[in-house]
């Protein structure tokens, strides 16, 4: 039964339909779009469909851009022979918050998960390996999720590009700044010790 009618019933399964949003959230932020005075409501609405329309993906790394090649392809200050791949846009934009990697990146949208029906073909990794062949890097850094499905993902891809001979190295996993070593699994703790580096 709608209880509130059609139009705010449809509102909110909308938002339902969204990752991480269940019903009563759903219904939480349905309700404060309703109260929103009406140009706020239109404004909001115009930048969903703005973003929808005018976002695409980079020619060149696969990340979401209003510009192609985007903003950090076009730069000649970043690194053209240092790539760094990851699984998603947010991602990226993690590393870029950092201030510390002045290399390219290379957008897989995903992880290798056969569970979940997502082969390799399924990623940008075949443009990945053609952006290479074209324009050679010196390194290639895979920075996938330390879940199983990243590490499948980046023994993949290590696998594919081996044969090109460019040094490939996987980001250090270990334990998080603030964490107390009681409370951590034994696989972080062995990964934590095999990146450790000297100080």
């Amino acid at each position: 039964m709608k209880i509130y009618g059609e139009p705010v019933s449809r509102l909110i399964e909308e938002f339902s339909r969204l990752p991480g949003i269940g019903g009563k959230s759903a219904q939480r932020l349905a309700f404060h779009i309703i109260n929103l005075p009406e140009e706020r409501a239109e404004s909001l609405a115009g930048a969903i469909l703005s973003a929808r329309r005018g976002v695409k993906y980079c020619s060149v790394c696969c990340a979401l851009t209003d510009a192609d090649p985007c903003v950090i392809c076009a730069s000649k200050k970043r690194d053209e022979r240092t790539i760094m791949v990851v699984e998603d846009p947010r991602d990226m934009a993690a590393y870029e918050r950092t201030g510390e990697f002045f290399g390219l990146y290379h957008v897989l949208h995903g992880a290798i998960s056969p569970m979940h029906g997502v082969g390799p073909n399924d990623l940008t990794i075949a443009a990945l390996l053609k952006r290479i062949q074209d324009s050679p890097a010196d390194e290639v850094i895979i920075a996938t999720n330390p879940n199983v499905e990243g590490e499948a993902t980046a023994l993949y891809i290590a696998k594919i590009l081996k044969p090109l001979e460019i040094k490939v190295t996987r980001i250090a996993h270990g334990v998080p700044v603030g964490g107390d070593l009681e409370f951590v699994d034994e696989v972080t703790l062995s990964r934590a010790l095999e990146g450790r580096r000297e100080i």
